[in-house]
């Protein structure tokens, strides 16, 4: 006959059994709920997978910008500025292998004169203070607001999104300055005094000769940067699928009204563009990513983070421009916890 201790004991670990069973299947009831909100549709009516098209007012009429969400979390909503410029949503695909798992509502969103948006065909309508008027009809016409409104922008996108938070940052919650740098004259002399010299000399001399005869149609010119420069400081893996799909996409009229036609700093309408002193200005949290290989100086883009009044760097070691791919562990591991850091109501996130 078992002893009243063996009996008691058994009851004891019974009950410990079934306490954690029960904690376990409110944690697994938790997160079925929470997977189940964060995919739910919050569209009526005929569903079409989180697209929303945005009228935008401009100077030269009324057009249309393509947006989708995807997920759905009322307190956070990141919004992607995509680079180029003049590319398109599709090279930020990658975040859906990432963000959804941690419950983070991220929004495509194709400029005017990218991807499925409308393109007016007008070089005048190639803006900065435009674009930062678009973005604040986008803001307004998806309801984000400085409860929920993260800005994510990568390359000239994060000129777009420093730019935009200088004049609207009342409405952000957080803003992600990815792999850009905030002047394009210290970019300039970051290509010419320490990215160009790394290139063999005779690679270099040619490319210097196909830019200075304006020649950059030439398929040389491309043979020549892919292997040399590209596979160096744009990405360090072999560009995956939505990468080649979204920069095959690029609109050149804009991109090179705006950037220019070299690839070794800008020449185009951002030429003088530089915000470096108007830094400090910036209360909002900020993380400012970049790659020790990047095109852009990793030191300077440190820098930015310590310039603003709340601001947080991640430099991925094994980075170049397109981070997001080439380091791609550190770098959503990074964003990911800024986001939530912020959620929380930290200003500046230890990462």
């Amino acid at each position: 006959m078992p002893s009243i201790r063996f009996v008691v004991a058994g009851c004891a670990l019974l009950t410990s059994l079934l306490a954690a069973c029960n904690t376990q299947s409110k944690q697994e009831t938790a997160n079925s709920s929470a997977s189940t909100s964060y995919f739910q549709s919050q569209e009526t009516g005929v569903q079409d997978g989180g697209v929303q098209i945005v009228p935008i007012e401009t100077p030269k009429g009324k057009f249309n910008v393509w947006t989708k969400r995807f997920g759905n979390n009322p307190r956070i909503k990141v919004l992607l500025l995509n680079g180029g410029p003049g590319a398109t949503h599709e090279y930020f695909e990658c975040l859906e292998s990432f963000l959804p798992q941690e419950g983070i509502e991220f929004i495509y969103y194709d400029q005017l004169g990218c991807g499925n948006s409308d393109n007016p065909k007008d070089t005048a309508m190639w803006s900065l203070p435009r674009y930062v008027e678009e973005v604040e009809q986008v803001r307004q016409a998806l309801k984000l607001d400085k409860d929920n409104f993260y800005l994510l922008g990568h390359s000239w996108g994060g000129i777009l999104a420093a730019e935009y938070a200088l004049k609207y940052q009342q409405h952000l919650k957080g803003l992600v300055i990815s792999n850009m740098m905030m002047s394009i004259p210290a970019y300039n002399k970051y290509a010419d005094e320490v990215l160009a010299p790394q290139l063999k000399p005779e690679v270099l001399a040619e490319i210097r000769q196909i830019e200075a005869r304006k020649d950059f149609q030439n398929p040389r010119y491309m043979a020549l940067l892919e292997p040399n420069f590209y596979a160096e400081h744009l990405c360090r893996v072999p560009l995956p699928e939505p990468a080649t799909r979204s920069l095959g996409k690029t609109n050149q009229s804009l991109y090179v009204t705006m950037q220019g036609p070299s690839e070794f700093g800008a020449s185009g309408k951002l030429l003088n563009w530089d915000r470096t002193a108007d830094l400090p200005k910036l209360a909002v949290p900020v993380l400012s990513i970049g790659g020790t290989y990047d095109t852009m100086d990793p030191e300077h883009m440190r820098m930015v983070a310590q310039k603003v009044q709340n601001g947080t760097a991640l430099i991925c070691p094994n980075g170049s421009h397109m981070s997001l791919y080439d380091d791609q562990q550190t770098y959503m591991t990074g964003l990911i916890k800024f986001i939530k850091g912020v959620d929380k109501g930290e200003k500046k996130v230890a990462l």
